[in-house]
């Protein structure tokens, strides 16, 4: 990178999304968080549209909750912290709901989606993670989800600039 060229988000951006359907069921949901070891990703629509998140807190709240209706955060977690699973690998072996529940994702998910186009800037997606004080973002490409990009590859960029710049600047020495 240099200080001449604005690089998109498709130039950072994590390309390999894990993401589920809206019409799978909780004991689906928690099969695959846990094979992934995740614990959380993305929800898509029937066509492929990206319609919300998804967490193991939402199947837990879900489970929990009396009256079947999930509540919802100011931000969902997944926007706030690591993908990586939060229980241990022995507990995650055996999680599992009864098969026999019906309640879909689309039930329990969170429909508010922190996206951007994958021709936005760096520096728009940065702003747009600051101002939501959110660790992630969504990018897509026609609706569709493209990739994902996290703080740390905001910090991975700006170190690339940095060096870069340094280097270049160096050599004008």
């Amino acid at each position: 990178m240099n200080a001449e060229t604005t690089h998109t988000v498709s130039d950072i951006m994590q390309r390999e999304v894990h993401s589920v359907d809206d019409d799978w069921t909780l004991d689906e949901l928690a099969r695959f968080l846990t094979d992934h070891q995740i614990s959380g990703a993305p929800v898509t629509s029937v066509d492929g549209r990206l319609v919300g998140v998804v967490s193991l807190t939402d199947i837990v709240r879900h489970d929990s909750n009396t009256e079947g209706e999930a509540e919802q955060a100011d931000t969902h977690e997944y926007y706030l912290h690591g993908l990586e699973m939060q229980m241990n690998p022995e507990d995650a072996e055996t999680f599992h709901l009864d098969p026999g529940l019906s309640t879909r994702v689309r039930d329990v998910m969170t429909p508010m989606v922190f996206e951007v186009d994958e021709n936005t800037s760096v520096e728009d997606a940065a702003d747009t993670m600051v101002k939501g004080h959110i660790h992630r973002l969504l990018v897509t490409r026609n609706g569709r989800i493209a990739g994902i990009v996290t703080a740390l590859d905001m910090v991975r960029a700006l170190r690339d600039r940095l060096g870069n710049d340094t280097r270049a600047a160096a050599s004008w020495r």
